[in-house]
């Protein structure tokens, strides 16, 4: 139940998608000064060695963020902008990339003052890592399950939220935690914007989720998903994203981010978006 460790698959294309996706989300809800509550349900370490043994075994990062730092230069959304930006103080200006932020690092890296950055993490060796970083991170770490203790969190004391929630998958009960979860926190902040990252698989059990939130409470939920142009004949084929509660032109600012990865010379996905579920 705890094998999974995001150090193999760190900087791939879903790790893209995903973290487009939250920068942009950030920084479009910190044009309010008000402050944000920000929860990651499953944080991993926080920072990845992409030149580490787990890293360098499945390689996933050269298709991934690696691609879209050597096209840095011809990105046309300056949405792009912050996500360089930090990934240029990690790493300065050289080639290659050797450091890739993870989830816990994005939000702390956009945090203000007033802001609150929350990590959960169950995985011992995980859990330990990041609370060695988060020490000078600012951010508070939780040794916990993050989908239950992100209900006991809510509602937050800041008026606004944002949450990222992206299990692994792994275990087949996640998909019916996943839309649980997001069912109590709703209830509890429901004007809070609510991030699900969740894996296209060959097998489609990505569909338990969506058609369990399809039939649910939640109101106004977008859905965006890349697909390998050449996918494996095996597991993951592609990456989505719901998002709850998106910020006013979202869903046009990201279209228009992860057009500039699209095809041949991006990182050889195509994107689709939708409202699964309506306002």
């Amino acid at each position: 139940m705890l094998s999974y460790l995001h150090a193999f698959h760190a900087g791939n294309f879903a790790d893209v998608q995903k973290h487009a996706a939250l920068t942009l989300a950030l920084a479009m809800m910190q044009a309010k000064k008000t402050p944000i509550a920000c929860f990651d349900t499953h944080a991993g370490s926080a920072m990845y060695d992409l030149a580490s043994d787990r890293a360098r075994k499945t390689a996933e990062a050269d298709s991934g963020i690696q691609r879209l730092w050597a096209m840095r230069q011809r990105l046309a959304s300056t949405d792009w902008r912050p996500m360089l930006e930090v990934l240029a103080r990690h790493n300065g200006a050289g080639e290659t990339l050797a450091h890739y932020p993870g989830s816990p690092a994005w939000f702390a890296e956009f945090a203000r003052p007033g802001d609150s950055v929350t990590a959960f993490e169950l995985h011992p060796s995980e859990g330990r890592a990041l609370e060695i970083w988060a020490r000078d991170a600012g951010i508070r770490v939780l040794q916990q399950d993050g989908l239950a203790g992100l209900v006991r969190q809510l509602p937050p004391p800041q008026p606004r939220l944002l949450t990222l929630i992206d299990p692994s998958y792994e275990i087949k009960d996640d998909y019916q935690q996943v839309s649980d979860t997001l069912h109590k926190a709703w209830k509890k902040c429901r004007h809070g914007v609510y991030l699900i990252w969740y894996p296209i698989l060959t097998s489609g059990l990505e569909q338990r989720l969506i058609s369990e939130l399809e039939k649910g409470d939640v109101r106004k939920i977008l859905r965006h998903e890349v697909r390998l142009d050449q996918p494996p004949e095996r597991g993951m084929v592609g990456s989505g994203l719901l998002v709850v509660n998106p910020p006013w032109g979202f869903e046009q600012r990201f279209v228009a981010m992860m057009d500039d990865v699209q095809g041949d010379a991006g990182l050889g996905l195509s994107q689709s978006l939708s409202w699964l579920v309506p306002e």
